[in-house]
């Protein structure tokens, strides 16, 4: 089985079959040789036209990811329309018929191997903060951590939405604090392994970024509290009440700082910038360059990145 993904892997890498288009043909054809087993005639899959392979289209490419649990759309076009769709649709085809006289093809596992590629070109699509004069930076801040939530829904089990909003908030910090002022940490190191009280520690102020917050957080500010702390819990709007709600059971209403984490990050983004307009998607350049090196320096994964669009 190993040898099997071996050598799709060498393949993918030799024909550069990276792109939505070609990723929507190679899984097609796959899902062909599961339904008819192999080998292959390829000339059976050459629509009337002679110009697009029968069949392939965004409705059969979504079908074959549904069954493996990803709604997300592909290629809208389904790689019916692109470019060489046809030739990679031949070789393709003798390279199955060569594995299968060879007796290592799996055509389960090789469709299996093609949506987990498709799943790696979701996730490293980078997330994008739509730079739009007409809206404002809060609302801006606001779509990009959306897409963050969006992705994680898609992807269970990941926390794409905390991270961003951390780095996003460090990111910040360091674009108003000089050099040295707190440390940056990877979102997956907690807090008690790193004997840190919260995300960001600037002289006696404890920052604690969530897009959840919970009786473990309210936990946390109470100790930061009794250890002579200022806490203070940046989250998303829509949790704002609820942080408030909590802190207010904990009893420690009134002696923590709730701040909406869009509005945080969009502040000081107006003040950097002299609220001049000419310097205001500079600064956001630099948030977003600052934000990348954070991730860079921190994460492992490099689809947390973001790009200015």
């Amino acid at each position: 089985m190993s040898d099997l993904k071996t050598r799709l892997a060498a393949y993918q890498k030799d024909k550069t079959l990276t792109t939505k288009g070609k990723l929507s043909s190679m899984l097609f054809v796959s899902r062909l040789a599961k339904q008819r087993g192999l080998p292959l005639d390829s000339s059976i899959l050459v629509a009337d036209s002679q110009g697009q392979v029968r069949g392939l289209g965004k409705a059969a490419v979504q079908a074959i990811l549904k069954d493996h649990g990803v709604t997300r759309v592909l290629a809208d076009e389904g790689g019916r329309t692109s470019r060489g769709s046809l030739g990679h649709m031949h070789d393709y085809v003798s390279f199955l018929n060569q594995l299968h006289g060879e007796g290592i093809a799996d055509p389960q596992v090789i469709e299996e191997w093609w949506v987990a590629r498709v799943n790696d070109f979701f996730t490293a699509q980078p997330f994008i903060l739509r730079y739009d004069t007409s809206k404002s930076l809060r609302t801006m801040v606001r779509d990009l951590l959306a897409q963050a939530i969006k992705r994680q829904k898609e992807n269970p089990g990941t926390q794409y939405a905390g991270a961003v909003l951390q780095h996003l908030v460090g990111a910040k910090l360091s674009l108003v604090l000089p050099e040295g002022a707190f440390k940056h940490h990877g979102f997956s190191v907690s807090d008690a392994m790193s004997a840190r009280g919260g995300d960001f520690v600037i002289d006696d102020v404890i920052i604690h970024v969530t897009t959840a917050p919970g009786e473990t957080l309210m936990r946390k500010c109470a100790a930061n509290l009794s250890a002579g702390c200022r806490p203070i819990i940046v989250t998303v709007h829509t949790n704002m009440p609820a942080a408030e709600s909590l802190a207010d059971i904990q009893g420690i209403a009134g002696r923590v700082d709730v701040l909406e984490a869009e509005q945080f990050i969009a502040t000081n983004l107006y003040e950097l910038s002299q609220f001049k307009t000419a310097d205001r998607k500079v600064t956001v350049e630099k948030l977003v360059d600052r934000y990348n090196r954070v991730v860079e320096d921190c994460e492992t994964d490099p689809s947390l990145k973001v790009t200015l669009g």
